[in-house]
Order: structure tokens, then sequence, then C-alpha cells
């Protein structure tokens, strides 16, 4: 008799052995575990905008009656919008499904099974997950104890494996809030691999590097919608890519990966610019304010940040426990407990009255 079949070895051996991406939890199964109704909940785990949405993106999504039409595959509208927002020829630019689909569209394009890609942790948790779904190696360069990128180990590693093909890099940093120099990126756009440079959190630092681009035919300049634009929850984002790239990168991009939604309300964000600007200085202000404050503990060490959060060392204290206590009273913020990042709490910016909220539950541990 023949041996039955098990089905469960079908499926590809990487994806059978790689680790679930860790998410946050949905907000209303928050509540409902906090016992809270969702407006006396203060979420500072995620990065997520307080201040929501342009008020135009409400209207835009209410005006829109096309939803029953499928959206332009090149996002045509929204590019030449994002034109004259980044500078950049909108022929340059591709509009994702949030940038975390650009990233696995940017893994697909270049790595096959057994390439490389180089991670630099602690970094943002899809560069990992995006290569080892792709059947690529990951090769971790921890950063240096200031977050500083270790280019002496990258430069090594880049000439010694002809199999590694890109570098993935966040400024500001996600969960730390640094950012890339200059010079030290100069000298990754040397190396031959691709460098992806995730801008994510770009608006609440400046300096932006999209132009870089045009100069460079290895660098790539990722964008997104969540953070300054409060548009987490569309999911929008877009890349700026060298021309030479875009042919095949195009091929492989879900036809229709933009959805109607997230279009209206990504061009309405770009008609409102000067008010959500607005909305980001509030954040650069309140993030000076929650630094500052955060210092007097004396079980916290925060970092400087550049973005809209701030990362801090736990003293004395067990940062799950801490992070568990603020739960209980509504506040959410983000736990790390990993090799490069040992009892770490990350907590976003939100307005005045949220920061002083946290404020004042600290003040009481």
């Amino acid at each position: 008799m023949e041996s039955k079949t098990v089905y469960k070895d079908l499926i590809r051996p990487n994806i059978a052995d790689m680790a679930p991406y860790t998410t946050i939890v949905p907000f209303d199964i928050l509540s409902q575990r906090l016992n809270k109704s969702p407006e006396d909940i203060i979420k500072l785990d995620a990065n997520e905008n307080p201040y929501g949405p342009s008020p135009r993106v409400y209207q835009a999504l209410a005006n829109e009656t096309y939803y029953h039409i499928y959206p332009d595959p090149a996002s045509t509208s929204l590019r030449h919008a994002l034109s004259q927002y980044t500078g950049i020829d909108a022929t340059h630019i591709v509009a994702g499904h949030g940038a975390d689909e650009l990233i696995d569209l940017i893994i697909r394009l270049f790595i096959a099974p057994g390439d490389a890609v180089i991670n630099c942790p602690p970094a943002f948790g899809m560069y990992r997950f995006d290569t080892e779904l792709n059947g690529g190696r990951l090769i971790d360069i921890a950063r240096k104890e200031d977050f500083s990128l270790d280019l002496e180990s990258v430069i090594e590693f880049t000439n010694s494996d002809k199999n590694v093909k890109t570098i993935f890099i966040t400024s500001p940093n996600n969960p730390d809030g640094s950012i890339l120099d200059d010079a030290c990126l100069r000298e990754l756009l040397q190396l031959p691999l691709i460098v992806v440079l995730d801008e994510a959190y770009i608006e609440f630092a400046g300096g932006s590097r999209v132009d870089w681009v045009l100069e460079h035919e290895n660098l790539i300049v990722l964008r997104t919608f969540s953070k300054w634009a409060g548009l987490a929850g569309l999911r929008v984002g877009y890349g700026v890519f060298p021309h030479w790239m875009l042919s095949h990168l195009l091929k492989i991009k879900q036809p229709y990966n933009v959805n109607v939604a997230g279009a209206a309300a990504a061009l309405a964000s770009l008609s409102d610019v000067r008010q959500l600007q607005e909305n980001v200085q509030k954040i650069v202000e309140e993030r000076e304010r929650l630094y500052q404050a955060l210092r007097e503990f004396d079980f916290l060490e925060p970092y400087p940040s550049q973005a809209n959060f701030i990362l801090a060392r736990v003293i004395g204290k067990d940062a799950a426990e801490l992070k568990a206590t603020l739960a209980a009273q509504g506040i959410l913020i983000r736990y790390f407990n990993t090799p490069d990042l040992s009892n770490h709490v990350r907590i976003s910016v939100g307005t005045p009255l949220q920061t002083s909220v946290l404020l004042k539950v600290l003040s009481t541990l």
C-alpha cells in the first residue's frame, strides 16, 4: 500500500522554517483586552501620527465615485503629484501599497535563493521578513553603540561575498531615530550592490536624499504617507528608482497595487502639505519635550531622535513589566528584548496631552 502524502511537506522549506512577522495588536482588540474605550487609550506603540490625516482626506474619500472601478495601474495622477512634492521627475517614481510592498518587490527583483541582503540591526523588521520570504540570506551587521553603521564590516562582507546584492538602511533609523550621514552613504554607493535608503521618517528630520538617485544608478529611496501624512491605515508609499531598473520592477508589480481610496487620500494629502507640515512641526517640538522629560527618570536612558519616536534603555527595571504596567493604564508603548537591543522601550511621540498623561504615570513608578 502506498504511503499517504504528507501535504505539509509540500510547503517551501524556507517558509516552513521562518518565524512570523511580529505585528501590533489591532486597536479594537486592544480596547476589548484592556476594557477601555478607544478614546481612553493612548497609543504610542507604532509610530503613528496622533493628528491623523488632513481634513481634505475625509472629504476626498466621501466624494470619490469610482470605488467600483479598478484603479490606474500606473498611479499616474499620484506620481505626478509626488513629482511636484519631491522635485523628482515622475518617470523615476513608483507608487506602492505602502513602502512595505516596495521592499518586497526590490528583494524579489534582485535576490535569488542563496543571494544575500545586508541588514544593520537594530532595524525595521520587514527587511528580514522579506529576505527570508524570498529565500535570500540575511547578513546581520550590528550597528555600533551609538547606532552608527559599522561601515568597515559592511565593506568587508560586500567585497568577500559575490552573492551580496543589496543593503537596506533606514534614515532616520527605526527604532533609534539616528541619521545616516552623507559621507557614509557616499561610501556605501561605491560598493557593487544596490543601496536601499528607507526615508519613512524623513519629514521629521529634513535632508532627504531623493535627488541622489539621479546621480547614482545603485540607489533607491523609499518614502511613505503613513507617518507625516497620517495615512498608516490606507497603506500608500512610493519609491524613487533609477530609470534602468524600472522596466524590470514594473514586470513584477501587482497591476492594481494602490487602491482607489489610498490614491485619493494621498492626492488630498499632497494638496494640503502646509497643514500637514504644521502637524509635523508639532510632533518635532513634542519630541524634544518628551526626550528632555524622559531624561529626568533614573530608570530610563532615552536616545536623541530625529524621527517621531524615542528609544530608551530601561535601567533597574524590566522593560516588559514597564510596558505591561503602562498598558494597564491604557498607555501603549513598544518593548524590545533582542540580542541587539536588550531591555529597551520605544515611545511614539503623541500630542502634548498624551505626553503629559504618560509622564504623570511614569512619575508614580
